[in-house]
């Protein structure tokens, strides 16, 4: 018989669903403690589905003497290529020179800082070019006649968070979306947590709620440990401005950077913004200025313009950044702060505030570290940087290989299919392909190449309930399907 909420114990209870929480989970799981994820909505539906998708340093941050943080994070870019290869891969990046913005000099000897801070990795180095000669310099205006191309790293952010939590799962631990905290307290040595799904025990408590961490913090009775500065970050999706796979970093006048991504095949993402954020945590939404901002981004440094119209899709994140009284939200910290609790207070409660995409894995194994040792539960050393993340059991430089294997076992895929699928899955494809032999043995076609089985898959494997979670988490077919189509998943899924 399984033990019911009130009367088991856990090693841990996690607070928040994003990819904070998911990678403190697998850590702790897989070093045997007894874990417990509870999160209020879907898996990454809050700000570690809406980033800018990138897996980087942080070139900027030099700007503002980051140099631990870049360093840090230029490091765990290797490391999440390497466990991660099916979601992760490098990416070329274009930086167009101009004398009116940053002095082209301080710029190549912060990108040599960039290619060598971090150690010897296997990313690709810097170079200069010449527009005029180079595949991406096509689209640009005639203006821009030299460029940096260097390296950086994509990742599907939103199915790094699912992945986490599905190796958390097969490490033990129990995964709880949908499971909204009502509150926290202390209790003869160990924390209860009171929630939409029951009342939970557990030895320590983790508040990995991002934007939120302070408002979980006061509902386990505690003060924050940080002002936490809520940063909005909103992007545009327009129709692909370009024909090839570099991204383009584009300076504008007011010293922020813009990226301009290729996206899902056939569009252009483009971000991201810093504005200050006072609303509601729940479904925030690019500004009008913010939007108008991001296409005259584009616009200084594209032949073709852009304009609202050409708008296609809006999203924001809200980023929690640890307030240390920064000025302007671009120039707030990036970096991570973790508090735990004096062992006087009892059960431990450990914070995490701020941090960045990049650097998830690192954060959840120092905050593990910091537990162990008022725990004695967790045993073994660290493990999350070198056994590969689902799917992802395959050598990082030989992405093609699997794609190609994929395409020889399953004919009847396009190319296109293929691709998305061998990337979103990696060889855990092969799980819900199984012996198909055709479209037909993979059920109803809702458009796009996704099928039934995949979105059974989804609902049975991978925790989601609802076309959303299946269109723009789990994968992001929802830029491809009609209304209709889009309905037709819903309907299926039953609401």
């Amino acid at each position: 018989m399984s033990e019911t909420p009130e009367s088991q114990t856990y090693d841990l209870i996690v607070i928040g669903g994003g990819v904070n929480g998911a990678g403190v989970a697998r850590d702790a799981a897989g070093r045997g403690a007894s874990v417990l994820l509870l999160e209020k909505g879907d898996l990454a539906s809050g700000t570690s589905s809406k980033s800018t998708k990138l897996v980087h340093g942080g070139l900027r941050y030099l700007e503002y003497y980051e140099f631990a943080l870049v360093r840090e994070a230029l490091g765990e870019r290797e490391v999440l290529w390497r466990i991660a290869p099916h979601i992760v891969w490098p990416m070329r990046f274009i930086l167009p020179v101009t004398d009116n913005m940053r002095n082209p000099a301080v710029l190549r000897a912060g990108l040599f800082l960039y290619d060598h801070i971090g150690g010897h990795g296997e990313f690709r180095k810097t170079k200069s070019v010449k527009l005029k000669k180079h595949r991406a310099g096509a689209p640009l205006e005639r203006a821009y006649k030299r460029a940096f191309e260097y390296s950086d790293g994509w990742v599907d952010d939103a199915r790094l968070v699912v992945l986490n939590a599905l190796d958390a799962r097969e490490h033990g631990a129990d995964i709880r979306p949908r499971t909204e905290v009502f509150g926290a307290h202390r209790d003869g040595g160990d924390w209860v947590v009171e929630s939409s799904d029951g009342t939970f025990r557990g030895r320590a408590l983790v508040n990995a709620a991002g934007p939120a961490a302070d408002d979980v913090a006061k509902l386990a009775g505690e003060k924050p440990s940080y002002g936490i500065r809520r940063v909005r970050g909103s992007h545009i999706v327009v129709p692909k401005l370009f024909d090839h796979d570099c991204a383009y970093i584009l300076q504008q006048p007011d010293t922020r950077i813009c990226f301009a991504i290729p996206w899902e095949n056939d569009f252009t993402l483009v971000g991201t913004t810093d504005a200050d954020h006072k609303g509601s945590l729940d479904d925030p939404e690019a500004s009008d200025e913010e939007v108008r901002y991001l296409l005259d981004a584009v616009n200084r440094y594209f032949e073709h313009d852009v304009t609202q119209a050409d708008v296609l899709h809006t999203y924001a994140g809200v980023r929690a950044l640890v307030d240390l009284g920064e000025g302007r939200p671009e120039a707030a910290t990036r970096g991570y702060r973790l508090a735990l609790s004096a062992e006087a207070e009892g059960a431990p409660l450990l914070g995490i505030y701020g941090g960045k995409l990049t650097s998830y894995r690192h954060v959840a194994e120092e905050t593990v570290d910091l537990l162990a040792g008022r725990l004695p539960v967790f045993k073994g050393e660290h493990w999350t940087g070198k056994e590969a993340l689902p799917g992802g059991d395959f050598d990082h430089r030989a992405q093609h290989h699997l794609i190609d294997v994929l395409a020889e076992e399953y004919p009847f895929l396009s190319e296109r299919d293929t691709l998305r699928i061998g990337r979103a899955y990696g060889t855990r494809a092969v799980d819900w392909l199984g012996d198909a032999k055709s479209w037909d043995d993979l059920g109803k076609n809702f458009g796009a190449g996704l099928s039934q089985v995949e979105v059974d898959y989804l609902r049975d494997a991978e925790w989601a309930e609802t076309a959303e979670d299946v269109l723009w988490r789990r994968t992001k077919l929802g830029m491809h399907l009609s209304e209709a189509e889009q309905a037709a998943v819903k309907e299926y899924l039953g609401g």
